[in-house]
């Protein structure tokens, strides 16, 4: 990041300096990642019962939310380039530019393994892929501005490049607000879980369901469980360990309530299978 803003100052490339601005999000986005995922491991305390898990969401939603504004910064610089060009170092950006990609594209590979369960890590992971793309495109822009020596070809590429991280950012900061307003995680089909839990054996209605993220990598659900039969032994243990092995569903809060039970239910003994 250091590298491509003083290269982009003394080169006079917007590209550059826009590829920079992007890097010093990811670089303040790792920096909120692993402080996040430090917090989320401190044990719960007595007014923070579920203790600083959402931090880990909090985070996502401001790496995006940080890249979105930096991204905003460049566009209008590259806008005021289009009204007056400056001549920019066609091998200067060509050079700069790789380098980047390749200290990218190496560090996304530290956040491969990670990425599928933590949308923290998820988010880390798809802005340095984003990064070593962009940094290639920044080259491929140096290539054509060293050939043809046109100074438009610079603030294009800036605009290319703000572009393709807007619109790699708009699902990673969809996601994170949907996580903070205690959204259904993507990953969880409710349907299947009310499904789930309606064709347990006892069970005559499902209510109250409510499904959200503790954190990036963990969800919690309540659930209303009406059962007008006696409840079976270990019966909400057994419904725990289910959740947990097909929704991936760790906190799991269930309440019994008494109720008529239709005729066509419980003509098999009520367990939880």
């Amino acid at each position: 990041m250091g590298v491509e803003a003083v290269y982009g100052i003394l080169s006079h490339s917007v590209s550059l300096l826009s590829d920079a601005a992007h890097n010093m999000g990811d670089v303040m986005g790792l920096l909120l990642a692993w402080g996040a995922a430090t917090l989320a491991r401190r044990k719960p305390s007595r007014t923070r019962t579920y203790g600083l898990r959402r931090s880990t969401v909090l985070a996502a939603l401001a790496n995006a939310l940080i890249l979105v504004l930096a991204v905003g910064g460049v566009l209008r610089e590259a806008v005021l380039r289009f009204r007056d060009p400056s001549q920019v170092e066609g091998k200067t950006v060509i050079v700069v530019a790789i380098l980047g990609a390749l200290v990218n594209g190496a560090s996304a590979l530290l956040f491969m393994s990670g990425r599928k369960k933590d949308a923290n890590v998820r988010a880390a992971f798809m802005h340095l892929v984003a990064d070593a793309a962009v940094s290639v495109g920044v080259a491929i822009g140096g290539v054509a501005l060293w050939l043809t020596g046109s100074a438009l070809i610079d603030p294009v590429v800036s605009v290319i490049v703000s572009l393709v991280i807007l619109y790699g950012t708009w699902g990673i900061l969809k996601e994170a607000v949907n996580l903070a307003l205690d959204a259904v995680p993507s990953h969880i089909d409710p349907d299947a879980v009310r499904a789930f839990l309606t064709k347990l054996p006892g069970v005559s209605e499902v209510h109250d369901l409510h499904i959200w993220a503790m954190s990036t990598t963990e969800v919690a659900l309540t659930a209303h469980l009406v059962m007008p039969g006696p409840v079976p032994p270990r019966f909400l243990v057994g419904v725990g360990a289910k959740l947990k092995e097909k929704f991936e569903i760790g906190h799991a809060t269930v309440q019994i309530e008494p109720g008529e039970i239709p005729e066509e239910r419980c003509s098999a003994p009520c367990v939880a299978e």
